[in-house]
């Protein structure tokens, strides 16, 4: 962060500073949350020059809407709706996906440097590659859920957010939120299904 702040100043208090039209606040802000948002923006965007634009417009929108921000909720939560609302908006305009991307990992770029994964050193090489072929197969199951669906599925499922939150986020019931996730997973499951089936087949 830049000097003047630290990790040890509150979310209120960079809020608070910047609003007041403190510079080095608002980019303190940025700094701390931009990795959660462009991971959050990748996984609902599924799309990696989407998400990039979703995490500029994000921050433009926060700008803009400081003085908007009650305290009320996490700052999380509201920077998710937010997130939330580009991507969708992305999506309605644009109607395509062109990137898949597994769910579990960051894209394979970023910023010019390769991102790579570990693999365990009990996995053998073909479980590595029957692991990459279900994500691959997720990932194309993903991408044909209706965003809506999608938006539930990455809040409650990868990010683990409890169904109220996911409901303040989107702006839902808790009823609409358990239905979208409901449906959801049942498309997923018979996406996911004849691949499932497949490998079972090929056991002895």
């Amino acid at each position: 962060m830049k000097a003047g702040y630290t990790t040890l100043h509150t979310d209120k208090q960079l809020i608070d500073a910047a609003r007041m039209g403190d510079k080095a606040a608002f980019t303190a802000l940025v700094r701390r949350y931009e990795e959660v948002v462009y991971k959050f923006s990748f996984q609902v965007c599924r799309n990696n020059e989407e998400a990039k634009e979703a995490l500029q417009d994000t921050f433009i929108s926060v700008y803009r809407g400081l003085g908007a921000f009650d305290g009320r909720s996490k700052l999380t939560t509201w920077l998710y709706r937010i997130v939330t609302n580009h991507c969708l908006m992305k999506r309605r305009r644009r109607k395509i996906d062109s990137v898949l991307e597994s769910y579990d990992e960051p894209p394979p770029e970023r910023d010019g440097q390769q991102v790579a994964t570990p693999l365990r050193s009990d996995e053998t090489p073909v479980d590595t590659l029957l692991k990459k072929e279900l994500r691959e197969v997720l990932d194309e199951a993903i991408l044909k859920l209706p965003v809506d669906y999608r938006a539930v599925f990455v809040l409650r499922d990868l990010e683990g957010r409890s169904n109220a939150e996911t409901a303040q986020i989107l702006s839902l019931s808790i009823e609409a939120t358990k239905s979208r996730l409901r449906r959801a997973r049942a498309f997923l499951r018979d996406q996911l299904f004849p691949y499932v089936a497949g490998q079972s087949g090929d056991s002895p």
